[in-house]
């Protein structure tokens, strides 16, 4: 037991992420999923960045740093995920799910651990398989080549 939880009697809990880093994170999730984040992606992150409205007028390194410590905090990047799960507007949830899938999509293909990756969103989420086969469709169309 530390000194200010002798002091006070208990631990202060630790801060809940906010929405919209939680969104970047799990943007960034998607877009290293495969273990390299290529420039395409890198680019769809950004452009979503400086486009949705949860980071309007928001420092991208101020967020980075605070989805940072939701990294450190879960021990490692795969356990991070679950955090998503803390995100608290269900219209963010949809939003992170479409980004992220369009984020997996803008590499030109996508593998296996990114497909895992999103489902293991969609589940976290709460996204239903109606809403989520409609974003894979109309995506799907946007990357047809």
């Amino acid at each position: 037991m530390g000194l200010l939880s002798r002091l006070v009697g208990s631990v202060t809990p630790a801060k809940k992420a906010s929405d919209d880093v939680l969104l970047l994170h799990g943007m960034l999730l998607m877009a290293g999923a495969d273990g390299q984040i290529e420039q395409k992606e890198i680019q769809t992150v950004q452009a979503y960045f400086f486009t949705l409205p949860e980071f309007q007028g928001k420092d991208f390194g101020d967020l980075l740093q605070q989805a940072n410590k939701i990294v450190h905090k879960h021990g490692n990047l795969k356990e991070s995920v679950k955090a998503l799960g803390e995100i608290s507007s269900p219209v963010v949830k949809k939003k992170l799910f479409v980004v992220a899938a369009d984020i997996a999509m803008s590499s030109g293909d996508v593998d296996e651990s990114e497909d895992a990756l999103l489902e293991t969103m969609q589940r976290l989420l709460g996204i239903d398989d109606g809403f989520a086969t409609r974003c894979l469709e109309i995506l799907g169309a946007k990357y047809a080549r």
